[in-house]
């Protein structure tokens, strides 16, 4: 390859990431100190400025001033898929895509989608609106962190299955971490 070649292969790395979506984490230690609420918190301030902010996934483990907090955001349908007689609802990527809206929220980024799912992971369908150049607000546990599973399962017995490669997590434009601010989730 000639020199005029890499610097043409290095300016279209350049616009491709330029035109790539954003990425913001909010990480928690553990489950109920907020990462979903914050998420959606912003989610509500983005809308109120105007920008186009949807709901991807949303899981509300019944707590009502966290649903409280998605009331008028825009929720994309989940896709439906059956697995071993029952029904499933994942994240529905391409109804994301077909939408195209400039923020969507997805709740439990480390998740495992059901088998039939067009992606193994919920990290994947995040990459793949990224790609698209759709901004993302998602939440994790900083148990989820791949690098840190065994360390996890030394000190609580409990290995985590559903984990996130680092290097995925260190693509994040931001990490805010979420701390229970007196928030009552019950």
């Amino acid at each position: 390859m000639n020199q005029v070649e890499n610097k043409a292969d290095t300016f279209l790395r350049m616009i491709r990431r330029s035109q790539r979506g954003r990425l913001k984490i909010y990480l928690g230690y553990a489950a109920g100190v907020g990462k979903t609420y914050q998420m959606l918190e912003e989610g509500q301030a983005l809308k109120s400025q105007a920008y186009d902010v949807v709901i991807g996934y949303f899981e509300s483990h019944g707590r009502t001033e966290t649903i409280a907090k998605s009331e008028g955001l825009e929720s994309v349908p989940r896709l439906e898929i059956q697995y071993r007689g029952s029904v499933f609802e994942e994240m529905n990527t391409e109804a994301i895509l077909a939408r195209r809206p400039r923020i969507c929220l997805v709740d439990e980024f480390a998740h495992t989608n059901i088998p039939g799912s067009p992606r193994m992971k919920r990290w994947e369908d995040v990459e793949v609106l990224r790609n698209a150049g759709i901004h993302i607000l998602t939440t994790m546990n900083v148990q989820h962190l791949e690098s840190l599973n065994d360390q996890v399962w030394q000190i609580t017995g409990i290995r985590v299955r559903e984990t996130i490669p680092d290097w995925v997590a260190q693509q994040a434009d931001e990490v805010q971490i979420a701390v229970d601010e007196g928030i009552h989730n019950e």
